[in-house]
């Protein structure tokens, strides 16, 4: 039942991007179009989730066991730089369009606070390795779900007649707004 809690809760309720507001850079800029959108998702799901095991491995085997636990933030993200870097190696050989489709955005990975904030987040709620890992699988699939709605909106926003000064960036934030408010009705639901 606590894992239940733990995939509802991340996906849903406590939306990684739309309730904490992490990895909003990568939200907007990769939102235009639906198969970035996947692909974005897919890679951020990755790193995350694997990023998410390694730190937690390192949190207490390394960093608890020798009291140099100050370091957990400078240690984290050497790992999801690694991480990012093994991911765009992976990508540029076995997906070239995906790699080029994503562009800028995959190196974005290395700096999307959301990767580090989940890892973060497994150590400050105390997770298990296992709670941890479903917690980081299920925040990812919360962005990417988040990240796919909000493409498809974007999509479906290009073929309006949006007012000119609302075009762009202004018209993406009201709709952000807008999908942020439409998660927060799962509050009930934990």
């Amino acid at each position: 039942m606590i894992y239940l809690t733990i995939i509802i809760s991340a996906i849903f309720v406590n939306n990684i991007v739309l309730s904490q507001f992490l990895g909003i850079c990568p939200f907007m800029g990769v939102s235009k179009k639906i198969n970035t959108a996947l692909g974005m998702g897919a890679a951020v799901t990755f790193v995350m989730v694997l990023a998410s095991m390694v730190t937690y491995l390192i949190q207490k085997y390394i960093l608890v066991k020798f009291g140099i636990e100050f370091l957990q933030t400078i240690a984290y993200i050497l790992v999801i730089a690694a991480l990012v870097q093994l991911v765009e190696i992976v990508l540029k050989k076995v997906s070239p369009p995906l790699y080029q489709a994503l562009g800028v955005y995959l190196p974005l990975i290395t700096t999307n606070c959301a990767i580090l904030g989940v890892a973060i987040l497994i150590i400050q709620k105390n997770f298990s390795m296992l709670e941890g890992i479903v917690f980081a699988a299920a925040s990812a699939i919360g962005f990417a779900f988040a990240l796919v709605i909000f493409a498809g909106i974007r999509e479906h926003l290009d073929l309006m007649d949006v007012p000119k000064g609302m075009r762009g960036t202004p018209i993406a934030l009201v709709v952000a707004g807008i999908l942020a408010l439409a998660f927060m009705g799962f509050a009930g639901i934990v």
